[in-house]
């Protein structure tokens, strides 16, 4: 599959990377992903940094240049594995949130169809300067800001430790991600710390208006109250809960083609799961035609 990023990676020479090719996902994959009781960003470090074979002018594209995406194009990256895995048909079933109805709901609709927006400006680092609400009496000096947008090695970092603290760990993506405040560069732990409420947020919208999106909700109707709401997609969640439902799948089909072809369990394994339906789809009509033979 060949596609381009809604943002983009910026090498060290300043270049900028957008255009991708992903292949499908084999056995060796699937069972990486299936074999591990998480869905940590490492992990989907590990599965693109195997699937892509190209960025831009990069190749092979190495864990390290993985972890330098943006977190959209990351999660772009995981929807269109999982559309070359499934399909891009999505279905499922969950109950109606509101409270006077709660009957049980289907949910159906098209990877095609997730909102996607591109980052509205381009550039590796980018400034803004701070409001004099958001400096609050404090140095007019330091209201020049520099920051580069959230990354994979970010979300490597943080997100174990979100769970027990979400504004500490926002403390932290921002030091990590403001590269210069006035004349401070880099800042210190300090000098992000001594930022008001007012000139964090500000630093946050900005971050959040420049960062291309990947949409993480899917409108829905109940069938029978009619009413609409919303349902949340988590991206990564969402990929990694497809995989483990097919494990069991995995392993039954690797023995149906190792049982009848006699082929080996690596030679299996290196196939994807479209060259493995495909054989098995031959082997059961042909096993179909010999017991109709039979009979």
């Amino acid at each position: 599959m060949h596609g381009t990023l809604p943002g983009g990676y910026w090498d060290n020479d300043g270049r900028l990377h957008r255009q991708f090719e992903l292949k499908a996902m084999t056995g060796r994959e699937e069972e990486l992903l299936v074999g591990r009781n998480s869905e940590s960003a490492s992990l989907v470090t590990e599965v693109l940094s195997r699937c892509l074979r190209e960025l831009g002018t990069i190749g092979p594209v190495t864990p390290e240049v993985v972890r330098g995406l943006l977190v959209a194009d990351r999660h772009f990256l995981l929807l269109q594995l999982r559309r070359v895995a499934f399909g891009d048909l999505v279905q499922g079933s969950l109950l109606c949130p509101w409270p006077d109805c709660g009957r049980r709901v289907s949910l159906e609709f098209s990877l095609a169809e997730v909102p996607v927006e591109e980052a509205t400006h381009r550039a590796p680092v980018h400034s803004m300067t701070l409001s004099a609400e958001a400096l609050d009496g404090g140095d007019a000096a330091c209201a020049e800001v520099d920051f580069r947008l959230p990354n994979g090695s970010d979300q490597e970092e943080l997100s174990a430790l979100l769970a027990d603290n979400e504004a500490e760990v926002l403390t932290l993506l921002l030091s990590r991600c403001i590269l210069r405040i006035g004349p401070h560069e880099p800042p210190g732990d300090q000098h992000v710390s001594a930022l008001s409420p007012r000139g964090r947020a500000e630093i946050e919208e900005c971050m959040e208006r420049l960062a291309p999106k990947v949409e993480q909700t899917v409108e829905t109707k109940c069938a029978e109250c009619t009413r609409t709401f919303f349902v949340p997609l988590d991206v990564q969640r969402f990929f990694f809960g497809d995989l483990r439902t097919g494990a069991a799948l995995l392993y039954r089909e690797v023995h149906h083609l190792a049982f009848h072809y006699h082929w080996s369990e690596r030679e299996i394994m290196d196939m994807t799961r479209d060259k493995r339906r495909t054989y098995i789809d031959v082997l059961d009509d042909v096993l179909l035609e010999v017991q109709n033979c039979g009979t």
